[in-house]
């Protein structure tokens, strides 16, 4: 006896599948094409912008001078100011009262002064006193109370000295990125686990061993991104020791040969070209950084792909 064929299924329909339109996509694409078009067509036929005047002065002897003092002075205060942060940022997590009171006093001071009054604060410091010394606090008031002359001073220096120009410069750009690099720091020794620390205090290390070899190194998975914004920023502001002033500074330089040959919007433009190519060479180094303390991190297998990877290991062999 045939089976009865009417109760058996139909194949299902083969499904045609239909692309979803972006109409919206196109219509931006268009549009930043024909602003780009409009952004070079601009660049290229203005005449204000004296492309050759431009190239040939911005790589002149006094610019090329300026762009190394610009990179030196980056360097420097990053430096200080990294140092001085990490100092500050275990001083701020300090358990004890007046050291982490006395952290939190620099941080909020420093945070809230922009750099550029910094700046011209620090280079009038030698109107404050004259001559800046060392030595034992209150000594000459504490002599003439007992009948003495002299004093108890061990050195010292000129404040007309040293408070101008490049040290100046380098001060007040220091001691404001202190106060950011503290918080930075800060937060990446919060983000590690506290168990890191407590099983390296159960080994007997001590909290600065612990700070250094356990968690700092932890840490600077956290820290290293916004410490490379930091350093671009620092990049940035260097152009704000006119206020002190830096003469040999990269914009100072660029600003003269504008100003002296009445050429300001080429020298503006080729401002621009070196503080972006500075930038550049300074995001790629973040990004190796980034990579290198970000290894082992962001890229473990689950159990069910290790399983995978496992199963198709012993498939292979057989």
């Amino acid at each position: 006896m045939d089976p009865d064929t009417s109760t058996t299924p139909a194949p299902p329909e083969q499904i045609r599948a239909v692309p979803v339109r972006h109409p919206g996509r196109w219509i931006a694409a268009a549009v930043i094409a024909v602003l780009a078009a409009m952004f070079v067509h601009m660049l290229v036929t203005n005449p204000v912008f004296q492309w050759d005047f431009m190239v040939e002065n911005m790589f002149s002897d006094a610019v090329l001078r300026g762009a190394r003092t610009t990179l030196i002075m980056t360097v420097l205060a990053m430096v200080i100011g990294i140092l001085l942060g990490i100092v500050l940022a275990v001083m701020r997590l300090s358990a004890n009262p007046e050291v982490s009171g006395a952290a939190w006093v620099y941080i909020w001071f420093f945070r809230a002064i922009p750099r550029i009054v910094l700046l011209f604060f620090v280079a009038s410091l030698g109107a404050l006193y004259a001559r800046y010394e060392f030595g034992f606090p209150f000594d000459q008031q504490l002599m003439d109370l007992f009948g003495f002359q002299g004093d108890w001073r061990l050195f010292g220096f000129d404040g007309n000295e040293i408070f101008k120009g490049f040290v100046a410069g380098l001060i007040g750009l220091a001691l404001s990125e202190a106060a950011y690099m503290a918080e930075i720091v800060r937060a990446g020794i919060q983000s590690v686990d506290p168990g890191q620390a407590e099983a390296a205090h159960a080994l007997g290390m001590s909290r600065g061993k612990t700070m250094r070899r356990i968690v700092l190194p932890q840490a600077m998975r956290v820290i290293i991104p916004p410490t490379g914004n930091e350093t671009i920023a620092m990049l940035k502001d260097t152009a704000l020791l006119v206020a002190v002033p830096v003469t040999t500074e990269l914009n100072f330089q660029l600003r003269a040969i504008g100003t002296r040959t009445f050429q300001v919007i080429p020298m503006a433009v080729a401002s621009i070209l070196w503080y972006l190519a500075l930038a550049s060479l300074l995001m790629v180094g973040q990004y190796f950084l980034e990579r290198r303390f970000s290894r082992g991190f962001g890229n473990r297998e689950t159990r069910q792909q290790r399983a995978a990877r496992r199963a198709r290991d012993v498939g292979s062999t057989h």
